[in-house]
This record gives C-alpha cells, structure tokens and sequence, in this order.
C-alpha cells in the first residue's frame, strides 16, 4: 500500500482516544506519522492501539502537536496541562465550542502562543475508540478559530494535520464558531430531542406508523446526555439566543394554524413553509454545491445482496449517486431506498431500472 507523504514533521500526541481522537490517529497512521496515544482509561489506549491509531506515551516523547480530545467540561484543564508538560509543542482541541475555553485557558495562565482551538464538524451516533474510522473526517469541515495571542507560522501546524485527515480548513474567530454551531448543530439538538421526547408516551399504533420524516427529524436525539449537558452549558447564549427566535417562529405557526379559516391564516402558514424551503436550498449539498437533487424510491427486497446489486446497476447505467436513504416498510421484507440523483439523470434512470425488473415506488 502505497502512503502518502505526511506534512507534519513531528510526532502528534492525541489525548483522549474516543471517536475524535481514535479517527485522528487512524488517518494519521495512514500518512506515516507516529502518533502517541493518551486517555485516562488504559483499556482505551490499548483498544486504540490494537485497532492500529497509535502507539503508548513514554517518557522521551516531544510532539510536534498535542490534540486534546476530551469531554469540554475538562478541556481547558487538560490543555493548560499539556502546554506545561510539552513547551515545544503547538497544541489545539476538538470540543465543539470555543470561546469559553480560550477564556479558560487564558485565565489558568497557559501559554496561548501554541494554543489554537479547533473543531471538526465530524461524527457518529457511536462513540469510544472502537468507532474509529481513519476517513471520519473526509471532506468535512474543520474550524480553526485563531486569535491574536497566537502566530500564523505557529498555527500552521494545525492547518496541516487537519489537511492530512482530508477536512475542508475553515477560519473562524471563536465568537464566530460559537454563535454559527449554535444555529447548525447544538439548537438542531434540542429540536431533535424534544420531538423525540413525545414519543416517549405516545401509543404504539402511532409509532408504528413511523416513516422517513420522523427518523430525520429524530436521528440525533439519541446522542450521549451527559456530553451535550455540557456542550449546551458551554454555548448557553448563543443556543439560548437561535432557540429564543425558534420559539417566536413557533408561537406565530400556531396562532395561525389555531383558526386556519381566519383570514390571512393560511398565508401565513404558507409563507412559513416557504421559507423552510428557502432555508433548506441553503445547506450545502455534495461537493459543498447549493444543489437540489431528484428522487425516486425504489423497492428493494430485503436479502443479502439486493442492495449492493441496485448501486452497481446504477454505475452500469451510468448515474451517478448523489444520495441515499433505507427505509424498511413495516410488516414487510421490503426495503425502500430512497435515491438521490441529479435531476436531469432521473428520467433516463427511472426507466433503465424498470427495464432491469426493479419496482419504482415513487
């Protein structure tokens, strides 16, 4: 197998090996760097390390970069510890908020010449170091939030470990990533895990009923409590800020829809289910491309190799597959797979498929 050339010239010391930090040393193993794990629980290092992400600290250790990768109620701790202990190192962190923590670390005295907080807008619904995947961070998007205590030369270190892992480099002040993850990801799990809580006594004929629209709403609300207690804790403003203009959002659909007959009501409604349209369109799609896509909905019977079968005579019909979401229908050996191409390719494909005895559902 054929590596590719790292453009880190030191070792990398990665500390706390969950997900994050499991994945960090995955896709730096893969370019050839030596890459020194850490991690309060020692049965963890030893999972990582026989999984391939790295090596066991010694005493001679002298990183280039220390990533600190551990829940954000001690970040800033851990952070200042590890500037005190490798003061040739540049180190960061991948917590999902950043302000606080550079205040943090600033009024704990740390070295905030080599420190520059990070985050990786990178995950699963699973943690811990056997969830490790060394393409985790593949085209994602990975906010460097600099600040002036700290050099560009010195925070390029980070710029090139986050391009060895293949992310998309962004810069960002802290304040500016705070208040942006509130909006995309921290207020998006509060809605997610409230709806999913109605669920919680609903009957059972109603979930039963349960389809696609349910499931994305719902995907993230099964997400560790005790890590975003923390995280919502840390960003508290800012979500309380875009949750705040959520509820007013809310408020005004349902004294619309209370008398539907009213006039105006049903403008109303509509021109809220519009802008949820106009919203949408704005979330990048494939290559980060503003690009609304076709579906169809093809049923796919439930047996090893249907699946793979379906994409491959996808490639063979030369349509490229942009999306994809499966759906079992209820009761049924049945699966629904929900593709998503480009919408002048859906004709073309609709009718190829037919040809080759698939059903088209929709």
């Amino acid at each position: 197998m054929t590596v590719v050339e790292s453009r880190l010239t030191g070792p990398v010391r990665v500390v706390g090996v969950g997900l994050l930090g499991t994945s960090i040393g995955l896709g730096l193993r893969a370019r050839g760097v030596d890459v020194i794990l850490s991690d309060a629980s020692p049965t963890n290092v030893s999972i990582a390390v026989d999984y391939g992400a790295g090596r066991g600290a010694t005493d001679g250790d002298e990183p280039q970069i220390v990533v600190v990768c551990v829940p954000p109620d001690v970040t800033a701790s851990v952070i200042v510890r590890e500037l005190s202990a490798y003061p040739r190192a540049v180190v960061t962190d991948v917590a999902s908020v950043k302000k606080p923590i550079l205040d943090a670390v600033i009024a704990a005295g740390g070295d905030v010449t080599r420190y520059v907080g990070s985050h990786p807008l990178a995950g699963r619904e699973k943690g811990g170091p056997m969830s490790g995947r060394a393409d985790l961070f593949l085209g994602r998007p990975w906010v460097v939030a600099g600040h002036a205590g700290i050099s560009y030369q010195t925070a390029a270190a980070v710029d090139d470990l986050i391009l060895d892992l293949g992310a998309t480099l962004v810069e960002m002040t802290a304040e500016e990533h705070d208040s942006s993850v509130a909006l995309v990801s921290h207020a998006p799990q509060v809605v997610s895990t409230l709806m999913a809580r109605r669920l919680a006594g609903a009957p059972d004929a109603a979930v039963n009923l349960a389809g696609q629209g349910l499931r994305d709403v719902t995907r993230i609300a099964s997400s560790d409590p005790e890590l975003w207690v923390q995280i919502l804790g840390a960003n508290a403003a800012p979500v309380v800020s875009v949750l705040e203009e959520f509820r007013a959002d809310l408020d005004r659909f349902i004294d619309a829809l209370a008398d539907p007959v009213a006039p105006g009501s049903r403008r109303s409604i509509a021109e809220e289910l519009a802008g949820g349209n106009t919203g949408v369109a704005r979330i990048p799609g494939k290559h980060g491309q503003d690009r609304r896509f076709a579906s169809l909905v093809v049923m796919v019977d439930d047996t090893p190799g249907e699946l793979a079968r379906l994409l491959t005579e996808m490639g063979e019909i030369g349509v490229n597959l942009e999306d994809l979401r499966l759906e079992h229908s209820p009761g049924a050996q049945i699966g629904l797979a929900e593709i998503a191409v480009l919408p002048e390719a859906v004709e073309r494909l609709t009718a190829a498929l037919a040809d080759r005895g698939w059903r088209i559902a929709g």
